[in-house]
């Protein structure tokens, strides 16, 4: 009898994650499971951790990469259509955690609720929005989360108010719970105005970064206190570097490109000379925004 026993309908062995990330790279999950619903999920985390099965959540893979060896333990991915759930209380917005955020966007911005178009071009779904308070130098997420549904690893279901989530840059404190859903609290106002703001961020992003469409994971490295990490790896003379099918962004320091035939190594070397080189040269630390399985 298997940790999963039961839970079959929902549990791929030895699956293929590449499939499921932005940069289709690396090796496969020695299991992945879909819960259908809160339930389903609560049963995964609770096995996981009685028989001390090391876990991690998926949703879209966009700030993700797998080692080309894999994951050695279960990927838990939230996709079943219980986690792409949206309410509408205007001015609340309540968003289960599978839901695409580009969409929830757009969204928002056609009902006249105004906020969420200053995070206009980060892609991943609400969960992973919540987990790492997306955001940039147009405005953070956490701005207009009031509240999260979380689930913890013992499988017991909390609601943390914004205080209480611990947010900070690219991070949140969630003791290792899952996001189930965030509450939102936008602003009514004019959809055109909205829509032109949308616009204008998207259009510096396009113009600044590789397309959304290309083989990365966004940005590599946090920004170190007063500093801009695609500046120092520039600085460091190490636009366009390239180790086996990956490439320092040419366009942008703080992207690495991924081409065909790159293997999740190659990216992981370029972590490390950019880590290196900025270090020799200014001794500050990179650290990686990515998250590396």
């Amino acid at each position: 009898m298997h940790w999963y026993s039961g839970l079959e309908a929902i549990c791929q062995p030895e699956a293929p994650l590449a499939p499921h990330t932005w940069y289709g790279l690396g090796g496969p999950a020695r299991w992945l499971l879909s819960p259908r619903s809160e339930e389903e999920l609560a049963t995964v985390l609770r096995r996981c951790t009685e028989h001390r099965v090391p876990w991690h959540v998926l949703g879209k893979g966009a700030n993700v990469l797998v080692r080309d060896e894999g994951f050695a333990g279960a990927v838990i991915k939230l996709s079943e259509p219980a986690w792409e759930v949206t309410r509408f209380d205007d001015p609340r917005v309540h968003a289960a955690a599978g839901v695409d955020f580009p969409r929830l966007v757009r969204q928002t911005i056609a009902r006249g609720l105004l906020g969420l178009e200053a995070l206009a071009g980060i892609p991943g779904t609400v969960g992973g929005e919540v987990r790492m308070n997306a955001g940039g130098k147009h405005g953070y997420l956490a701005q207009f989360v009031t509240s999260a549904s979380l689930m913890t690893p013992a499988g017991d279901v909390q609601v943390r108010s914004n205080s209480e989530l611990g947010f900070g840059y690219r991070s949140t404190r969630l003791d290792g719970a899952i996001v189930l859903e965030a509450t939102l609290v936008l602003t009514p106002g004019d959809v055109s105005a909205a829509m032109e703001r949308f616009r204008e961020i998207w259009n510096e992003k396009y113009a600044t970064q590789p397309p959304v469409s290309a083989k990365s994971a966004g940005c590599i490295f946090k920004n170190p206190p007063g500093h801009a990490a695609g500046r120092l790896v520039d600085e460091a003379g190490l636009k366009g570097v390239r180790r086996g099918q990956a490439e320092i962004s040419p366009r942008h320091a703080n992207f690495i490109m991924a081409y065909p035939g790159a293997r999740a190594a190659d990216v992981l070397d370029l972590i490390a000379l950019a880590q290196q080189r900025v270090r020799a040269r200014t001794g500050i630390e990179l650290e990686p925004e990515v998250d590396i399985w």
